[in-house]
């Protein structure tokens, strides 16, 4: 089993386009190892289309970006996701993660998190030359971090995560004489957030900015380092407005744009390969992409596309998404995330609601693809979240 067997396995779990649209000679979506630390691992930014990078600081900041901790409001907080991936095709995966954070300082101006991921791919069987199943196995990804963040400033902060990676999606064939290991790496987030107050009439409102570039680091190296994988290094970027309604009563529109920073692999189709020269040009090509380190391929990944810019622009993934909030205790949210078809073909909306109490809040969100072949179509979110500062409250402290 080589390297592009795992990353197939794993793409195909993240839903990546239909059958129909991998048909298509266009199809060429940007190939990682542990594509799973690309799924939202939360309720809150799951149903806005899959956003988070300038919304309000919470407990899943980790993922979206690190450096709204700073602002967080509570000087702590625990919460708990749990995710059925692509029920309607199979039972048993699931993403989970458990992410925390605290207030450190006495100027309330410094923050240390943490997060764990943990992605099982449920039962698969092998089979052998006979067909009959050779052995049964649980791939899984996980990765653990940690984090820090400080405002440098009333109005912005910075943040930066440490991230050990850890891939186990292969199993030893026998018969084909493939011995196969678990893939290890390291990687590291730098993340900032930029927030003001505007006064818009007689109102004040919150505007932010924010920017995450995650996953700088080594490759995984699948197979005992014979097969290394770019890891889905990426840049998040967006926007929030925040403005009252009434009394209580706000309403936040947000905006990001994704795009992974890993270059495309070469694809045939874009060779003559039915000549000497094109079939060489390709093999150069190929062996190139592959000796790519990971630093180069980030700023590699800017040129590489054969239509130029225009094929650049359909690497970048848009979401928007809006959320009513009501006192702060009820919440209602929608979005939209849209892909390039040529780049993996994911297209859904999202809707999520979500309930607080001084000490508790609990999430909830739905995916609704816009293709009905698509895997992700009804995929849910759970996300339950502690509040310390409520927890002292309750008990008086």
């Amino acid at each position: 089993m080589k390297i592009f067997r795992y990353i197939a396995l794993s793409a195909a779990l993240l839903g990546l386009g239909s059958l129909a649209s991998a048909q298509k000679s266009a199809f060429n979506p940007i190939q990682t190892g542990v594509t799973s630390l690309g799924i939202a691992p939360d309720a809150r930014g799951a149903s806005m289309g899959d956003l988070g990078v300038a919304t309000e600081a919470d407990v899943n900041s980790q993922f979206w970006n690190p450096s709204k901790y700073a602002f967080a409001y509570s000087q702590a907080g625990v919460g708990l996701s749990y995710t059925p991936w692509l029920r309607k095709l199979v039972n048993d995966i699931f993403l989970a993660n458990l992410s925390g954070y605290l207030k450190i300082g006495r100027d309330d101006n410094q923050a240390v998190s943490a997060s764990l991921r943990y992605f099982s791919l449920g039962e698969v069987n092998s089979s052998n030359a006979g067909s009959d199943i050779a052995q049964t196995i649980n791939p899984y990804e996980m990765s653990f971090d940690i984090g820090y963040s400080r405002k440098l400033s009333e109005k912005f902060s910075m943040g930066v995560v440490f991230r050990y990676i850890y891939s186990d999606l292969g199993f030893s064939d026998s018969y084909a004489g493939d011995q196969n290991s678990g893939a290890s790496a390291f990687a590291a987030d730098i993340s900032g957030y930029y927030t003001t107050y505007p006064i818009i009439g007689r109102n004040e409102c919150q505007w932010s900015w924010g920017f995450n570039i995650s996953n700088i680091g080594t490759k995984v190296a699948y197979n005992d380092g014979e097969n290394p994988a770019f890891l889905p290094t990426n840049l998040r970027i967006g926007t929030a407005f925040t403005f009252p309604l009434a009394d209580y009563h706000n309403l936040t529109f947000a905006l990001d744009a994704n795009k992974l920073l890993v270059p495309a692999r070469p694809r045939q189709a874009d060779y003559d390969t039915q000549t000497p020269e094109g079939q060489a040009a390709y093999t150069d090509d190929l062996t190139d992409w592959e000796n790519t380190s990971s630093i180069s391929g980030i700023f590699k990944s800017f040129t590489d596309a054969p239509g130029g810019a225009s094929e650049e622009l359909k690497e970048i993934n848009w979401s928007i998404g809006a959320e009513y909030a009501y006192n702060n205790q009820f919440f209602l949210r929608a979005g939209y995330f849209y892909e390039h078809p040529d780049k993996g073909n994911r297209q859904y909306f999202s809707a999520g609601a979500g309930f607080s109490l001084n000490v508790v809040r609990l999430d909830a969100s739905y995916m609704i693809a816009t293709a009905a072949s698509s895997p992700l179509d009804q995929t849910l979110r759970f996300t339950l979240t502690f509040d310390m500062d409520g927890l002292k409250s309750l008990f008086g402290r």
